[in-house]
């Protein structure tokens, strides 16, 4: 929908069809227009509007003529409750929601009523006019988020840190006297910059007031993806959310949140992508709710699970073995891995630092919504020790990790593809048992591929690979499965 507000005469108009039109869409948009003259040079210009119930992000792209005459024209806004931001002429929009906002502009509710563009005029010669339009784009919860260019357009593997803690939660770091403080994002992000990570999610426990900040940053590091996260901390475990616009209520067994369904529904709601944090770990008062416990899980609406947390990739406390139960019982839920890192400025070697272990997804691009769908597609494998080097593929002809082979005869051929893992050897597990033929295979190059023949049986299966250290006794690198579908009885 499309409308002309000019002054406050049709704002009441405007406001009743906004808001029916809301009521079908979360989406909608305003067109303000308007001359500005001589008679506007250096005052302040309004420019109302009406914000119906239910938006949880306005966002205004601006223009204006004139520029060849040297005609200059700021720009600011005010809620019906007063000043929520002003940028002078340095933008040309900016976006307002409860979480986060451009920098200059103010995070806060959305507050129905009357809202005020104001135009600061510093110069406009005598006799001279220019046209300004301004379109704002009011956005209920729920409504799919603008995609932004993505940072990178081509189509590769990506890597990334998809579980980092801030001041915003319980991060901290070495303040300028050697004090433990609070560790400001930035040092987080400057640390995934050294890493040379394409991108990072930062989920801070209960919260998403760290998306102001990412904001903030994320211009200046232009070749880092910012991806904001909330790490949901319940009592019967922790769930990584990736992506949402906005905050995912976590309390669960509350009157608010009753069920682990209602908890996922209301990150479907916003947009977010569900990963299982470290639920191999035990739950006490070390770390309160850490292991995945609670019943009756919708596991339709889990996309991943985090089987290495930090360096624990084998033994008790790894979550592969969670993760493999889930496959088995025929859940497609894609394997990931996340530091969890709480101190940034530990040595990159050291356990848990930024970027160990290191996500790695094939993506179409380097933007979050071609991660979030590289992600849940199950595109992904795990560089356990967070190299920039060792890399992994399987692929069964045109299929790749995380897509489904349909019903057929024949022996699958399985190629396997290792990049930076000389000394390694490689596993092949089927249904969660080691083949015994590949159990030991030996990589002898930097970049080797060897095949494999699985029979198949016209049941249901997956089958995955990992590549380990010498000894076979840790994993270097963790690939998802490949499904093999059953035929039909």
């Amino acid at each position: 929908m499309r409308r002309f507000v000019r002054g406050w005469s049709g704002l009441l108009a405007a406001l009743a069809v906004a808001g029916a039109a809301l009521a079908a869409a979360p989406r909608d948009q305003l067109l303000l227009r308007g001359v500005l003259t001589r008679a506007d040079h250096q005052t302040y210009r309004e420019v109302p509007f009406a914000v119906p119930v239910g938006v949880d992000r306005l966002t205004v792209d601006f223009a204006y003529t004139g520029w060849d005459q040297h005609t200059v024209v700021d720009l600011g806004i005010f809620d019906p409750n007063g000043f929520r931001g002003w940028s002078g002429g340095n933008k040309t929009g900016f976006t307002l929601s409860p979480w986060d906002a451009t920098p200059s502009y103010l995070a806060g509710p959305i507050v129905p009523g009357r809202w005020r563009l104001v135009l600061g005029v510093p110069n406009i010669r005598p006799g001279a006019k220019a046209a300004f339009e301004a379109r704002v784009t009011l956005e209920r919860h729920g409504a799919p988020s603008r995609p932004e260019a993505p940072m990178r357009p081509e189509p590769g593997w990506y890597r990334g840190d998809l579980h980092l803690h801030t001041a915003h939660s319980d991060g901290s770091c070495g303040a300028q006297s050697g004090a433990v403080v609070p560790c400001p994002v930035f040092k987080t992000v400057e640390a995934a910059a050294a890493r040379w990570l394409d991108f990072i999610v930062v989920s801070d426990h209960n919260t998403v007031s760290q998306g102001q900040d990412l904001r903030e940053l994320q211009p200046y590091f232009d070749r880092l993806l910012l991806i904001r996260g909330e790490e949901i901390t319940t009592f019967r475990g922790h769930l990584g959310v990736i992506g949402a616009d906005g905050w995912v209520d976590f309390r669960l067994g509350s009157r608010s949140v009753p069920t682990p369904r209602a908890l996922l529904d209301g990150v479907t709601r916003a947009g977010g992508l569900v990963v299982i944090n470290h639920p191999g770990l035990p739950s006490g008062e070390a770390c309160m709710g850490c292991g995945w416990s609670a019943p009756d899980t919708p596991f339709d609406q889990v996309a991943a699970v985090e089987v290495v947390n930090g360096g624990v990739s084998d033994g008790p406390l790894s979550g592969l073995p969670f993760w493999e139960a889930r496959l088995n019982a025929g859940d497609h839920l894609t394997a990931v891995g996340g530091s969890d890192n709480h101190r940034p400025d530990s040595a990159p070697d050291a356990f848990a630092a930024v970027g160990r272990p290191t996500t790695v997804v094939w993506a179409g691009n380097l933007g979050q919504q071609a991660i979030l769908a590289g992600i849940a597609a199950g595109h992904v494998f795990i560089d356990v020790d967070g190299t920039r080097t060792r890399r992994m593929e399987m692929s069964a002809g045109a299929a790749r990790m995380g897509d489904t082979l349909p019903a057929g005869r024949g022996d699958v051929r399985l190629a396997l593809h290792a990049v930076g893992a000389r000394g390694g050897r490689w596993r092949v597990i089927e249904d969660g048992r080691t083949l015994p033929d590949l159990a030991e295979a030996p990589i002898a190059a930097d970049d080797e591929t060897c095949t494999v023949s699985l029979a198949r049986d016209g049941r249901r299966h997956w089958v995955r690979a990992e590549v380990r250290s010498p000894d076979g006794r840790r994993a270097w690198l963790i690939g998802n499965p490949i499904y093999l579908a059953a035929a039909a009885p």
